[in-house]
């Protein structure tokens, strides 16, 4: 048909394997090394937060990965997810484009984490854990997480971004309907906590801090391990079924995307959508543009520098090499909580010193602009988050419309913005500015990077 709006796979068609782009890049990515000895960190080293299997995971060359056969079967609860064609958006926009949407906000938790949370929760099963402490920023990852202790009878614990935690109520209640723990980031529970806390008492919190205190927690318990829902290789690994699904799709509705575009926080909806792409280009030397889309207000990549750093804010974790705002970094409190992370994902940071992707970021009042347009046009109305890939793919189609070019677009859909109407709320009474972050602020925090020697 000629006018299909979506494009369906069947349930055997989820793929089977995890794609890993390490095994297709032409350099490797710098190791990830121990803050004590400056050398590359072994499993030892991480074993007490994550089980072997991941950890395996986190460092494999493997192209293909094995789906187990328990996480396939949670994942029929809604993979494959459907590839749309926006005729609508395409219509409103009056551009030769064609745009095209991976919707991940059809997963019971709304957005593309349970990919990854399904996976972490049955590693850490299979392991014996009893416990997960996690960090979650506007609650996309902890309600995911949350689920997936549910699914497998795990006890678990969140830290959520205090200014989120205030925001979204909602993602809250979602968690502990779940049956996991929910606490305001920075909180009285740590000695991380306790120690931001007596400096600011009314400090807003950070990604960086919540994880500082979900790594704490682990590491002070046997029966406890760490789950993180972006930045690192293997929840980056999990997120791939996307850009593989996206593939088959797109193959289904005759076309190929000239440019592939995803929001990026720390990094696992892009990769996602992406790394397949990625990939294909490597391999078979396609030219598929790649689009990263970041929040002005923690810009990692397009401001931020190229250089080891913790991932936390209380330096409990190892060093990786990303693009990073500094460690110490606190963005201000825009509504798209679940891209307020200091760094961006290793592995998204060396595609981008390797030039394979572009990156480009707004600001979140145009972000917002672009979501209603969007949910005016198809229906579904974007979480924060994604309206910056909607951002992005808007400005893509109406450059084609300028230049006259019928290119052909894709995008990740990564979340619903159901839990997220307070911050549309405060978009239609005009209570929404273009934050910004101060320039010293910044200045201060990457003249903290830890000095590693070359």
């Amino acid at each position: 048909m000629s006018d299909t709006v979506k494009y369906i796979l069947d349930e055997t068609r989820i793929p089977k394997n995890w794609y890993n782009l390490v095994a297709d890049l032409p350099t490797p990515p710098p190791p990830v090394l121990h803050p004590g000895t400056m050398q590359p960190v072994g499993p030892a080293d991480l074993e007490p937060l994550f089980p072997m299997s991941l950890i395996l995971q986190e460092v494999s060359t493997e192209r293909d990965i094995e789906i187990p056969e328990p996480v396939r079967d949670i994942y029929r609860q809604w993979r494959p997810s459907p590839l749309y064609r926006a005729r609508r958006l395409e219509k409103a926009l009056d551009t030769p484009a064609k745009i095209y949407y991976k919707y991940e906000g059809v997963s019971p938790a709304g957005s593309h984490k349970p990919n990854t949370a399904i996976a972490q929760a049955f590693y850490n099963k299979e392991a014996g854990v009893k416990r997960i402490s996690t960090e979650t920023g506007a609650g996309q990852w902890g309600s995911s997480l949350a689920l997936s202790g549910a699914f497998f009878g795990l006890e678990i614990e969140v830290f959520m971004v205090r200014v989120s935690y205030n925001q979204k109520p909602y993602r809250r209640a979602l968690m502990e309907s779940y049956g996991a723990r929910c606490v305001a980031s920075p909180s009285n529970e740590t000695a991380s906590g306790r120690a931001i806390l007596a400096k600011r008492p009314d400090h807003p919190g950070s990604l960086g801090i919540a994880i500082s205190e979900a790594v704490e927690v682990a590491a002070q318990r046997d029966d406890t391990k760490y789950a993180l829902g972006s930045v690192l290789n293997h929840v980056l690994l999990h997120q791939t079924v996307i850009g593989q699904e996206a593939m088959l799709q797109m193959e289904m509705a005759n076309d190929a995307p000239d440019v592939v575009i995803a929001c990026t926080g720390g990094g696992s909806n892009f990769a996602g959508i992406s790394f397949p792409y990625i990939g294909q280009n490597l391999r078979e030397g396609k030219k598929t543009r790649i689009l990263a889309v970041e929040p002005a207000a923690c810009p990692s990549i397009t401001k931020g520098r190229y250089a080891y750093d913790f991932g936390d804010t209380a330096h409990l974790t190892p060093l990786t090499k990303m693009h990073t705002l500094g460690s110490s970094f606190t963005p201000p409190g825009f509504h798209a909580g679940g891209l307020r992370y200091h760094g961006m994902a290793p592995l998204v940071s060396h595609c981008a010193e390797l030039g394979l992707i572009e990156a480009r970021s707004y600001h979140q009042l145009a972000c917002f602009e672009a979501g209603v347009l969007f949910g005016r046009s198809e229906g579904i109305l974007p979480a924060p988050e994604a309206n910056h890939a909607v951002r992005g793919a808007i400005d893509e189609a109406l450059r084609c419309k300028a230049e006259g070019k019928a290119e052909t677009i894709l995008f990740n859909l990564s979340g619903h913005g159901h839990f997220d109407m307070q911050s549309y709320t405060d978009y239609f009474a005009g209570k929404l500015t273009d934050l910004q972050y101060e320039d010293s602020e910044l200045a201060m925090a990457l003249a903290g990077l830890p000095s590693v020697p070359e």
